[in-house]
Protein backbone atom coordinates (compact mmCIF):
# COMPACT_ATOMS: atom_id res chain seq x y z
CA UNK A 1 0.00 0.00 0.00
CA UNK A 2 1.48 3.29 -1.13
CA UNK A 3 2.28 5.48 2.05
CA UNK A 4 0.11 8.89 2.28
CA UNK A 5 1.38 11.95 2.86
CA UNK A 6 1.81 14.21 6.03
CA UNK A 7 -0.09 16.74 3.35
CA UNK A 8 -2.80 14.11 2.62
CA UNK A 9 -3.47 13.32 6.52
CA UNK A 10 -3.73 16.74 7.36
CA UNK A 11 -6.49 17.44 4.46
CA UNK A 12 -8.36 14.25 5.62
CA UNK A 13 -8.15 15.39 9.47
CA UNK A 14 -9.08 19.16 8.74
CA UNK A 15 -12.49 17.63 6.87
CA UNK A 16 -13.28 15.02 9.11
CA UNK A 17 -13.05 18.05 12.13
CA UNK A 18 -14.80 20.87 10.70
CA UNK A 19 -17.18 17.86 9.70
CA UNK A 20 -17.68 16.65 13.26
CA UNK A 21 -17.17 20.48 15.09
CA UNK A 22 -20.37 21.36 13.09
CA UNK A 23 -22.57 18.71 12.99
CA UNK A 24 -23.55 19.05 16.86
CA UNK A 25 -25.11 22.24 16.04
CA UNK A 26 -26.41 21.52 12.81
CA UNK A 27 -28.51 19.11 14.52
CA UNK A 28 -29.52 21.13 17.39
CA UNK A 29 -30.49 24.15 14.40
CA UNK A 30 -32.67 21.35 12.51
CA UNK A 31 -34.06 20.87 16.42
CA UNK A 32 -34.97 24.74 16.19
CA UNK A 33 -33.71 24.77 20.06
CA UNK A 34 -32.09 28.29 19.49
CA UNK A 35 -28.98 27.34 19.10
CA UNK A 36 -28.79 29.86 15.98
CA UNK A 37 -29.31 33.31 15.49
CA UNK A 38 -30.91 32.39 11.83
CA UNK A 39 -33.52 30.15 10.88
CA UNK A 40 -31.79 26.36 11.13
CA UNK A 41 -32.58 25.35 7.83
CA UNK A 42 -30.84 28.25 6.84
CA UNK A 43 -27.83 27.47 8.75
CA UNK A 44 -27.73 23.77 7.89
CA UNK A 45 -27.97 25.37 4.08
CA UNK A 46 -24.56 27.06 4.88
CA UNK A 47 -22.84 25.07 6.60
CA UNK A 48 -23.69 22.39 3.71
CA UNK A 49 -22.09 25.13 1.00
CA UNK A 50 -19.20 25.47 3.20
CA UNK A 51 -18.41 21.54 3.82
CA UNK A 52 -18.40 21.55 0.07
CA UNK A 53 -16.07 24.70 -0.19
CA UNK A 54 -13.68 22.82 2.22
CA UNK A 55 -13.63 19.76 0.36
CA UNK A 56 -13.14 21.48 -3.09
CA UNK A 57 -10.59 23.43 -1.91
CA UNK A 58 -8.89 20.78 -0.09
CA UNK A 59 -8.95 17.89 -3.21
CA UNK A 60 -10.23 18.93 -5.97
CA UNK A 61 -8.28 22.03 -7.08
CA UNK A 62 -6.09 20.26 -9.62
CA UNK A 63 -9.44 19.58 -11.70
CA UNK A 64 -10.57 23.46 -11.01
CA UNK A 65 -9.34 26.85 -12.91
CA UNK A 66 -7.23 29.01 -10.73
CA UNK A 67 -9.73 31.67 -11.04
CA UNK A 68 -12.56 28.87 -10.04
CA UNK A 69 -10.72 28.01 -6.79
CA UNK A 70 -10.00 31.40 -5.29
CA UNK A 71 -13.42 32.42 -5.80
CA UNK A 72 -14.78 28.78 -4.03
CA UNK A 73 -12.16 30.15 -1.07
CA UNK A 74 -13.34 33.05 -0.74
CA UNK A 75 -16.80 31.81 -0.62
CA UNK A 76 -16.08 29.13 2.29
CA UNK A 77 -13.88 32.51 3.84
CA UNK A 78 -17.85 33.82 4.02
CA UNK A 79 -19.28 30.94 4.90
CA UNK A 80 -17.11 30.10 7.77
CA UNK A 81 -17.09 33.34 8.97
CA UNK A 82 -21.59 33.61 8.77
CA UNK A 83 -21.38 30.42 10.36
CA UNK A 84 -19.71 31.50 13.24
CA UNK A 85 -21.59 34.88 13.83
CA UNK A 86 -25.08 32.97 13.48
CA UNK A 87 -24.61 30.33 15.73
CA UNK A 88 -22.12 32.25 18.68
CA UNK A 89 -22.93 30.10 21.43
CA UNK A 90 -21.32 27.03 19.94
CA UNK A 91 -18.27 26.95 21.94
CA UNK A 92 -15.74 24.71 19.04
CA UNK A 93 -17.19 26.53 16.08
CA UNK A 94 -14.80 28.63 15.10
CA UNK A 95 -12.65 25.56 14.69
CA UNK A 96 -13.73 25.97 11.26
CA UNK A 97 -12.11 29.14 11.04
CA UNK A 98 -8.60 28.25 12.18
CA UNK A 99 -8.66 25.09 9.50
CA UNK A 100 -9.92 27.67 7.34
CA UNK A 101 -6.77 29.98 7.96
CA UNK A 102 -4.80 26.84 7.34
CA UNK A 103 -6.15 26.28 4.11
CA UNK A 104 -5.46 29.62 2.87
CA UNK A 105 -1.39 28.69 2.90
CA UNK A 106 -1.97 26.46 -0.29
CA UNK A 107 -4.22 28.89 -2.02
CA UNK A 108 -3.30 32.62 -1.25
CA UNK A 109 -0.11 34.83 -0.45
CA UNK A 110 1.09 35.82 2.61
CA UNK A 111 -0.69 39.48 2.61
CA UNK A 112 -4.03 37.92 1.87
CA UNK A 113 -3.39 35.32 4.70
CA UNK A 114 -2.53 38.07 6.95
CA UNK A 115 -6.16 39.86 5.83
CA UNK A 116 -8.26 36.19 6.67
CA UNK A 117 -6.13 35.88 9.82
CA UNK A 118 -8.06 39.23 11.26
CA UNK A 119 -10.84 38.98 10.15
CA UNK A 120 -11.91 35.68 11.61
CA UNK A 121 -10.41 36.76 14.77
CA UNK A 122 -13.00 39.61 14.61
CA UNK A 123 -15.53 37.29 13.95
CA UNK A 124 -14.31 35.36 16.52
CA UNK A 125 -14.43 38.49 18.77
CA UNK A 126 -17.91 39.69 17.74
CA UNK A 127 -19.06 35.56 18.54
CA UNK A 128 -17.52 36.12 22.17
CA UNK A 129 -19.40 39.65 22.55
CA UNK A 130 -22.37 38.01 22.47
CA UNK A 131 -21.98 35.13 25.07
CA UNK A 132 -20.13 37.83 27.58
CA UNK A 133 -19.72 41.37 28.20
CA UNK A 134 -16.28 40.89 29.67
CA UNK A 135 -13.84 42.20 27.86
CA UNK A 136 -11.11 40.40 29.49
CA UNK A 137 -13.01 37.30 28.05
CA UNK A 138 -13.22 38.33 24.52
CA UNK A 139 -9.72 39.24 24.12
CA UNK A 140 -8.86 36.11 25.56
CA UNK A 141 -11.50 34.22 23.20
CA UNK A 142 -9.86 36.05 20.43
CA UNK A 143 -6.29 35.98 21.28
CA UNK A 144 -6.81 32.10 21.38
CA UNK A 145 -8.18 31.40 18.18
CA UNK A 146 -6.06 33.80 16.53
CA UNK A 147 -3.05 32.21 17.72
CA UNK A 148 -4.11 28.93 16.70
CA UNK A 149 -4.55 30.38 12.69
CA UNK A 150 -1.24 31.77 13.18
CA UNK A 151 0.43 28.57 14.78
CA UNK A 152 -1.40 26.28 11.84
CA UNK A 153 -0.68 28.26 8.79
CA UNK A 154 2.95 28.90 10.18
CA UNK A 155 3.37 25.22 10.40
CA UNK A 156 1.84 25.08 7.21
CA UNK A 157 3.54 27.62 5.27
CA UNK A 158 7.12 26.04 7.23
CA UNK A 159 5.70 22.80 5.31
CA UNK A 160 5.42 23.82 2.06
CA UNK A 161 8.29 25.80 2.51
CA UNK A 162 10.68 22.60 3.45
CA UNK A 163 8.97 20.46 0.32
CA UNK A 164 9.87 23.73 -1.95
CA UNK A 165 13.69 23.05 -0.87
CA UNK A 166 13.68 19.72 -1.22
CA UNK A 167 12.08 19.82 -4.65
CA UNK A 168 14.91 21.77 -5.33
CA UNK A 169 17.38 19.67 -4.06
CA UNK A 170 15.94 16.97 -6.12
CA UNK A 171 16.37 18.81 -9.46
CA UNK A 172 19.98 19.81 -8.49
CA UNK A 173 21.02 16.26 -7.99
CA UNK A 174 19.42 15.37 -11.10
CA UNK A 175 21.73 18.17 -13.02
CA UNK A 176 24.28 17.20 -10.88
CA UNK A 177 24.51 12.93 -11.68
CA UNK A 178 23.69 14.31 -15.61
CA UNK A 179 26.26 16.98 -15.66
CA UNK A 180 28.91 14.40 -14.02
CA UNK A 181 27.94 12.05 -16.16
CA UNK A 182 28.22 13.52 -19.39
CA UNK A 183 31.50 14.91 -18.33
CA UNK A 184 32.55 11.13 -16.88
CA UNK A 185 31.75 10.03 -20.90
CA UNK A 186 33.67 13.05 -22.54
CA UNK A 187 36.74 12.18 -20.59
CA UNK A 188 36.11 8.67 -21.67
CA UNK A 189 35.73 9.29 -25.35
CA UNK A 190 38.97 12.05 -24.92
CA UNK A 191 40.63 8.49 -23.83
CA UNK A 192 39.24 6.65 -26.63
CA UNK A 193 40.26 8.77 -29.36
CA UNK A 194 43.41 9.01 -27.88
CA UNK A 195 44.16 5.26 -27.74
CA UNK A 196 42.50 5.09 -30.99
CA UNK A 197 45.15 7.66 -32.50
CA UNK A 198 48.27 5.80 -31.12
CA UNK A 199 46.97 2.82 -32.30
CA UNK A 200 46.60 4.53 -35.99
CA UNK A 201 49.41 6.81 -35.82
CA UNK A 202 52.10 4.39 -34.31
CA UNK A 203 51.38 0.69 -34.31
CA UNK A 204 49.25 1.12 -37.74
CA UNK A 205 52.04 2.97 -39.56
CA UNK A 206 54.73 0.49 -38.24
CA UNK A 207 52.94 -2.51 -39.39
CA UNK A 208 52.62 -0.89 -42.79
CA UNK A 209 56.13 -0.07 -43.23
CA UNK A 210 56.90 -3.89 -41.80
CA UNK A 211 54.33 -5.42 -44.94
CA UNK A 212 56.13 -3.61 -47.27
CA UNK A 213 59.40 -4.88 -46.23
CA UNK A 214 57.96 -7.84 -46.39
CA UNK A 215 56.80 -7.30 -49.86
CA UNK A 216 60.03 -6.65 -50.67
CA UNK A 217 61.82 -9.42 -49.09
CA UNK A 218 59.32 -11.91 -50.72
CA UNK A 219 60.56 -11.02 -54.24
CA UNK A 220 63.75 -10.96 -53.27
CA UNK A 221 64.03 -14.53 -51.24
CA UNK A 222 64.44 -18.16 -52.50
CA UNK A 223 63.20 -21.47 -51.10
CA UNK A 224 62.93 -22.52 -48.22
CA UNK A 225 62.68 -19.05 -46.95
CA UNK A 226 60.17 -17.61 -49.20
CA UNK A 227 57.61 -19.33 -47.49
CA UNK A 228 58.17 -18.14 -44.17
CA UNK A 229 58.31 -14.41 -45.63
CA UNK A 230 54.91 -15.26 -47.61
CA UNK A 231 53.40 -16.51 -44.08
CA UNK A 232 55.10 -13.50 -42.23
CA UNK A 233 53.76 -11.16 -44.57
CA UNK A 234 49.93 -12.87 -44.41
CA UNK A 235 50.24 -12.62 -40.35
CA UNK A 236 50.90 -8.65 -41.08
CA UNK A 237 48.30 -7.78 -43.06
CA UNK A 238 45.82 -9.95 -40.92
CA UNK A 239 47.47 -7.59 -37.63
CA UNK A 240 46.97 -4.94 -39.43
CA UNK A 241 43.24 -5.46 -40.39
CA UNK A 242 42.68 -6.18 -36.60
CA UNK A 243 44.25 -3.06 -35.67
CA UNK A 244 42.12 -0.82 -38.00
CA UNK A 245 39.02 -2.40 -36.81
CA UNK A 246 40.26 -1.94 -33.19
CA UNK A 247 40.72 1.61 -34.19
CA UNK A 248 37.40 1.81 -35.36
CA UNK A 249 35.58 0.43 -32.58
CA UNK A 250 37.02 2.46 -30.31
CA UNK A 251 35.40 5.55 -32.43
CA UNK A 252 31.97 4.51 -32.73
CA UNK A 253 32.11 3.10 -29.19
CA UNK A 254 28.94 4.90 -27.11
CA UNK A 255 28.41 5.42 -23.81
CA UNK A 256 26.83 2.74 -22.06
CA UNK A 257 23.16 4.53 -21.71
CA UNK A 258 21.48 2.24 -18.88
CA UNK A 259 24.00 2.50 -16.73
CA UNK A 260 23.82 6.31 -16.92
CA UNK A 261 20.39 7.29 -16.88
CA UNK A 262 19.88 4.22 -13.94
CA UNK A 263 22.65 6.11 -12.37
CA UNK A 264 20.89 9.77 -12.62
CA UNK A 265 17.17 7.99 -11.35
CA UNK A 266 18.68 6.44 -8.37
CA UNK A 267 17.70 7.24 -4.94
CA UNK A 268 15.25 10.18 -5.93
CA UNK A 269 12.79 10.57 -2.69
CA UNK A 270 9.86 11.49 -5.74
CA UNK A 271 8.81 10.75 -7.73
CA UNK A 272 8.85 7.27 -8.24
CA UNK A 273 10.65 6.83 -11.99
CA UNK A 274 10.22 3.72 -13.67
CA UNK A 275 13.04 3.41 -16.43
CA UNK A 276 12.94 0.93 -18.73
CA UNK A 277 15.45 0.81 -21.82
CA UNK A 278 15.12 -1.96 -24.80
CA UNK A 279 18.31 -4.30 -24.32
CA UNK A 280 18.15 -3.98 -28.35
CA UNK A 281 18.45 0.19 -28.39
CA UNK A 282 21.89 1.30 -30.09
CA UNK A 283 22.91 4.79 -29.63
CA UNK A 284 26.20 6.68 -30.62
CA UNK A 285 27.72 9.55 -28.36
CA UNK A 286 26.06 12.13 -29.90
CA UNK A 287 22.64 10.64 -29.27
CA UNK A 288 23.14 9.25 -26.09
CA UNK A 289 24.47 12.67 -24.53
CA UNK A 290 21.10 14.24 -26.11
CA UNK A 291 19.03 11.35 -24.43
CA UNK A 292 20.42 12.13 -21.06
CA UNK A 293 20.03 15.78 -21.15
CA UNK A 294 16.29 15.17 -22.50
CA UNK A 295 15.18 12.82 -19.57
CA UNK A 296 17.13 15.44 -17.20
CA UNK A 297 15.02 17.99 -18.17
CA UNK A 298 11.91 15.16 -18.30
CA UNK A 299 12.73 14.43 -14.37
CA UNK A 300 13.66 17.97 -13.11
CA UNK A 301 9.88 19.43 -15.05
CA UNK A 302 8.24 16.78 -13.12
CA UNK A 303 9.39 17.56 -10.11
CA UNK A 304 9.08 21.25 -9.89
CA UNK A 305 5.88 21.06 -11.87
CA UNK A 306 3.76 17.93 -12.19
CA UNK A 307 3.02 17.11 -8.66
CA UNK A 308 3.33 13.40 -9.85
CA UNK A 309 4.02 10.68 -7.96
CA UNK A 310 5.22 8.06 -10.35
CA UNK A 311 7.03 8.87 -13.35
CA UNK A 312 7.35 6.27 -16.33
CA UNK A 313 10.22 6.49 -18.85
CA UNK A 314 10.60 4.01 -22.16
CA UNK A 315 13.47 4.01 -24.41
CA UNK A 316 12.33 1.48 -27.46
CA UNK A 317 14.43 0.74 -30.89
CA UNK A 318 12.06 1.34 -33.73
CA UNK A 319 12.42 -1.08 -36.30
CA UNK A 320 14.97 1.35 -38.52
CA UNK A 321 17.54 1.43 -36.25
CA UNK A 322 15.99 4.88 -34.17
CA UNK A 323 14.61 4.98 -31.33
CA UNK A 324 11.47 6.26 -29.65
CA UNK A 325 11.59 7.98 -25.59
CA UNK A 326 8.57 7.84 -24.07
CA UNK A 327 7.56 9.99 -20.50
CA UNK A 328 4.39 10.57 -19.18
CA UNK A 329 3.37 11.24 -15.28
CA UNK A 330 0.42 10.73 -12.89
CA UNK A 331 0.77 14.60 -11.68
CA UNK A 332 -1.72 17.11 -11.54
CA UNK A 333 -0.19 20.18 -14.00
CA UNK A 334 -1.39 22.31 -16.33
CA UNK A 335 -4.85 21.26 -18.73
CA UNK A 336 -2.66 22.57 -21.37
CA UNK A 337 1.53 21.85 -21.97
CA UNK A 338 2.72 25.55 -22.65
CA UNK A 339 6.40 24.63 -23.63
CA UNK A 340 9.29 26.61 -21.47
CA UNK A 341 12.48 26.84 -21.98
CA UNK A 342 12.79 23.09 -20.66
CA UNK A 343 10.45 21.75 -23.13
CA UNK A 344 11.73 24.01 -26.14
CA UNK A 345 15.21 22.78 -25.13
CA UNK A 346 14.30 18.74 -25.54
CA UNK A 347 12.55 20.31 -28.59
CA UNK A 348 15.96 21.54 -29.78
CA UNK A 349 18.13 18.49 -29.21
CA UNK A 350 15.48 16.14 -30.65
CA UNK A 351 15.42 18.16 -33.82
CA UNK A 352 19.11 18.61 -34.06
CA UNK A 353 19.35 15.05 -34.84
CA UNK A 354 16.55 14.92 -37.42
CA UNK A 355 14.09 13.58 -35.04
CA UNK A 356 10.28 14.94 -33.99
CA UNK A 357 8.63 15.47 -30.47
CA UNK A 358 5.43 16.45 -28.87
CA UNK A 359 3.96 16.85 -25.54
CA UNK A 360 0.38 16.67 -24.10
CA UNK A 361 -1.87 17.01 -21.12
CA UNK A 362 -3.93 14.12 -20.12
CA UNK A 363 -4.35 13.23 -16.86
CA UNK A 364 -0.74 13.89 -16.50
CA UNK A 365 1.94 15.26 -18.70
CA UNK A 366 2.67 12.83 -21.74
CA UNK A 367 6.00 13.24 -23.76
CA UNK A 368 7.15 11.22 -27.37
CA UNK A 369 9.98 11.60 -29.03
CA UNK A 370 11.80 9.70 -31.88
CA UNK A 371 15.15 9.52 -33.17
CA UNK A 372 16.69 8.40 -36.28
CA UNK A 373 19.20 5.91 -36.32
CA UNK A 374 22.71 8.39 -36.89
Amino acid sequence: MKRLEPVVWRGMFGTVVCTAVGTPVLLAALRNDGATLVPGSLWAVCFAAFLAALVTCTWLTHLLSRRTVLGVFAAQVALGAALVLAAPTAGWLPILLVFTSALSAFLVGTRTIGMIIVLNTLVVAAAARVVTDEPAGIALTALIYAGLQLGSTFSELAQLREAAMRAELAVANTELRAAGALLAQSSRAEERLRIARELHDLIGHQLTALALELEVAAHRSVPPASEHVGRARRITRELLTDVRAAVGELRRRAPELRETLNRIVADLPAPDIRLNIDADVQTDEERTAAIIRCVQEIITNTIRHADASVLRIDITADPGGGLVLTASDDGTGAGRVVAGNGLRGISERVEALGGRVRFWADGGFHLSASVPAP
